[in-house]
């Protein structure tokens, strides 16, 4: 079963609650998502680090539920 848009964006604002977030359906099946994740949590941060402090709030979606999210971080 697809995940939801919104779905993951709640979980990125739950576990980054500053974050303004864009979620953008790649393909239309629910499989395949863009995010845009802005950030002041992320000053500092190499981009890497961003990436992965994103994927931590998604947890074991990531290659399950949510099969591929194309991932953009920034702090502003």
């Amino acid at each position: 079963m697809p995940m939801a848009a919104a779905d993951i964006e709640a979980l990125i604002v739950s576990g980054i609650p500053d974050a303004r977030v864009e979620i953008t359906d790649l393909a239309g099946d629910g499989d395949h998502y863009a995010a845009r994740v802005v950030s002041a949590s992320f000053a500092g941060m190499p981009r890497v680090r961003q990436h992965q402090a994103v994927y931590a709030t998604l947890g074991d979606r990531m290659g399950g539920v949510l099969h591929a999210l194309q991932l953009t971080t920034s702090v502003e």
